[in-house]
């Protein structure tokens, strides 16, 4: 399984035309920037995950910013600064504490930013669309982010503590950064987060269950398959031809377990065989767990121990 660490950057500049070169192309989009002021200076740190990125900026005067429309998903958590955005008809001002989405995808906005710090969080649409077919149970599709106001207190604190823990995992542990099962669990975990705090609750449309006994076995082979790749219900799905939720409603009643959780056995079992067969002068449980998607080594103990009767450190050393 290829691996691919994680891309830090970091970018300083008093130069306005610099910093809109910049800033246009770390988003994807045509900016037009008013008013930095005399003295003008920009930070920009960048963490780049793959399908999402963790961003600290930092500016130093009073800018308006015409945004044509963003091509990803961007939440923002004001640290120090103030923050407005008008989108589609919608003005809301932000202060330090708030969570916010930058803009809908795709859609114009003009941002106000007054000095100071915020933090932002860069996610991919199309994860977005795949964690809510895995959620609905049905088929990928555009997400409709509703919530243009400032996070509930609570969804706020919810938002900061994942963000906060997993900018912790990616920089104290690099070698987990590295693997891509890692990396979609976070993001998986990041885009759930984000449906939450901007998504209305909505309840899935429960259709007629077509997938057959054959289908079951097909999406067991696909998982066996592709076990070491990003995969999720959608995807599986897709590879059988039934819908999402026809497959979590047949592996319930064939299986009694969700694919999701047949996915998770799968990769257990892997990680076993990589234990059995690795040199413990050279591995680590923690490297094998992190290889096969678990951000948490302690969880993976205490479920490797439960299926396989001994912690994996025990398996490891023979």
């Amino acid at each position: 399984m290829a691996t691919q660490a994680p891309l830090g950057r970091s970018f300083d500049s008093r130069d306005p035309d610099v910093i809109h070169d910049h800033l246009v192309h770390s988003y994807g989009t045509r900016l037009r920037i008013t008013s930095g002021g005399a003295g003008y200076r920009l930070w920009h740190r960048r963490l780049d995950l793959g399908a999402f990125r963790l961003e600290e900026t930092t500016q130093s005067g009073h800018l308006s910013v015409d945004v044509e429309g963003l091509p990803t998903v961007v939440v923002g958590e004001v640290r120090t600064a103030t923050v407005s955005r008008a989108c589609d008809g919608h003005e809301a001002r932000f202060a330090p504490g708030d969570v916010y989405l930058a803009a809908r995808p795709e859609r114009a906005c003009t941002l106000g930013w007054h000095p100071g710090r915020v933090t932002l969080s860069v996610l991919d649409v199309s994860l977005l669309s795949r964690v809510a077919a895995d959620r609905a149970g049905r088929g990928t599709g555009p997400v409709r982010l509703s919530r243009l106001g400032a996070a509930p207190a609570d969804l706020a604190r919810h938002w900061h503590t994942s963000v906060a823990y997993l900018r912790d995992v990616f920089v104290a542990t690099p070698d987990a950064a590295a693997e891509p099962l890692v990396r979609d669990a976070a993001a998986r975990m990041l885009a759930a987060a984000v449906l939450t705090i901007f998504v209305p609750p909505d309840d899935p449309p429960i259709g007629p269950d077509r997938a057959r006994g054959s289908t079951v076995r097909r999406a067991v082979a696909y998982m066996e398959e592709n076990a070491d790749r990003d995969i999720g219900v959608a995807d599986v799905a897709a590879a059988v031809r039934a819908t999402p939720r026809g497959l979590q409603l047949a592996f319930r009643r064939q299986l009694d377990v969700t694919p999701a959780d047949y996915l998770r056995w799968i990769r257990l079992q892997r990680a076993h065989q990589d234990l059995l067969r690795s040199d413990p002068l050279r591995d680590t449980v923690a490297g094998i767990a992190h290889r096969w998607g678990y951000l948490s080594v302690s969880r993976f103990t205490a479920r490797y121990r439960a299926v396989f009767g001994a912690p994996p450190s025990h398996t490891l050393r023979g």
